[in-house]
């Protein structure tokens, strides 16, 4: 695409044998499209944003995980306390004689968001302090042991990482994860949070505050902002009928749902499609 914005690594490794580097975002603040000569992993800690990834929309938030590869284009956009790490990588220049591609390259098939329960980002947090201290040594033995690090923390990512719709992977967790999975599964029917909270033996009342506290969200507006990315996602790659787009986001009313769409995105669902959408489609 003409007048893509590409990020360079000489701006962000310190040497030309430099393998992995750590950018922390406290904030990440909105950040126009762009893509990279490096790869990079996005691992989300608070806050939410609206994580926009080779043209598909996600709302993130605190436990998303990303494998960004060189050639994928992704922006920040609507952004609230929005905290994250990059961790930054050449894949050319990584020694360890480990299989990387099975590593850092998820199934093919398999959705571009993952989703890391509270233990796995425990031990991840713990890695990453180590790996930000030891990748801006320039000395070889640092960046040996860099290189080591984060062969540590693709093991983590990889042991405890799992897809939002994986229900086996979800039975066990924090009650917060076992939340943020279950609406993750409830984009076309009504969410029950008394019957959650009954079933996870969980008290409704810390639990709204605890989701807010780490989310930047209430859970009724995170259900929303995930059924509204999901509506934008089959406007722009399907044919569906609106109003078949919006039973399937949980909107039983196909007025209400683009009442709820204009009011998130600043035009109709119908516009929306105009702009950025297949270019042919039913008449909805």
């Amino acid at each position: 695409m003409a007048g893509q914005l590409i990020l360079k690594k000489d701006d962000f490794f310190a040497t030309a044998t430099q393998a992995v580097a750590v950018a922390d975002r406290y904030p990440q603040n909105v950040f126009a499209e762009h893509s990279h000569d490096f790869c990079e992993l996005v691992l989300v800690w608070r806050g939410n944003g609206l994580h926009v990834l080779n043209d598909r929309p996600w709302r993130i938030t605190c436990g998303d995980l990303f494998y960004i590869r060189a050639e994928d284009r992704h922006s920040y956009q609507a952004v609230n306390d929005l905290v994250l790490h990059n961790i930054i990588y050449c894949p050319e220049r990584l020694r360890l004689n480990v299989d990387w591609p099975e590593l850092l390259h998820p199934p093919r098939g398999s959705e571009a968001r993952w989703r890391i329960g509270s233990q796995g980002m425990a031990q991840a947090r713990q890695i990453i302090h180590q790996l930000e201290h030891e990748s801006v040594k320039p000395d070889a033995l640092s960046q040996c042991l860099a290189e080591s690090l984060f062969l540590q923390l693709c093991i983590a990512l990889r042991r405890h990482r799992y897809q939002p719709a994986d229900e086996a992977a979800t039975e066990q967790g924090e009650t917060l994860d076992l939340l943020i999975a279950a609406l993750g599964k409830s984009l076309d029917a009504d969410f029950d949070l008394a019957r959650f909270c009954e079933r996870h033996q969980a008290a409704e009342r810390p639990l709204r505050q605890l989701f807010r506290q780490q989310t930047g969200m209430t859970i009724s507006q995170y259900l929303r902002q995930l059924r509204i990315c999901q509506a934008q996602y089959l406007l722009r790659h399907t044919d569906m009928l609106i109003s078949d787009i919006a039973s399937r986001c949980g909107f039983e009313d196909s007025n209400y749902f683009s009442v709820v769409f204009t009011r998130e995105t600043g035009v109709t669902p119908r516009v929306w499609r105009q702009q950025f959408g297949v270019a042919l489609h039913k008449a909805s």
